[in-house]
């Protein structure tokens, strides 16, 4: 799999603040999620305690997900899952982006190689 450098960087925006990036690697076609690791910008500080303590519902932060050109992804939602408070020492902090919901279609334009992944896990090949 190619570093998050190398991968492009979907914009994720609380409201219309920029809080940060992610690269969105990982995914399951079937239910239109991208996940992936959330990179912050300067404002995530903003919302950091809600995404640290409230996982069940983010709806208050009004969390978007832009492509890299910068067009707004349709999807039923979007949260980050900040589990820092929660590392160990020495242990990295982990703070995942996950969108949910992104129709089927724009789906397999966005992620083509979560797809590729997908099917070729039932082709037996």
């Amino acid at each position: 799999m190619a570093s998050t450098e190398d991968m492009m960087m979907f914009a994720i925006y609380a409201k219309d603040i920029l809080v940060g990036y992610s690269a969105l690697e990982l995914g399951d076609p079937p239910m239109g999620v991208a996940f992936g690791k959330f990179v912050a910008a300067d404002a995530y500080g903003e919302i950091q305690h809600d995404c640290q303590t409230n996982h069940g519902d983010q709806s208050g932060l009004a969390l978007s997900v832009k492509t890299p050109a910068g067009g707004l992804v349709p999807c039923a939602g979007v949260a980050i899952l900040d589990y820092s408070n929660h590392v160990e020492d020495g242990e990295p902090a982990y703070v995942e982006a996950t969108v949910l919901g992104i129709p089927y279609a724009l789906y397999g334009e966005l992620f083509p190689e979560h797809v590729a992944r997908y099917e070729q896990r039932f082709s037996g090949s």
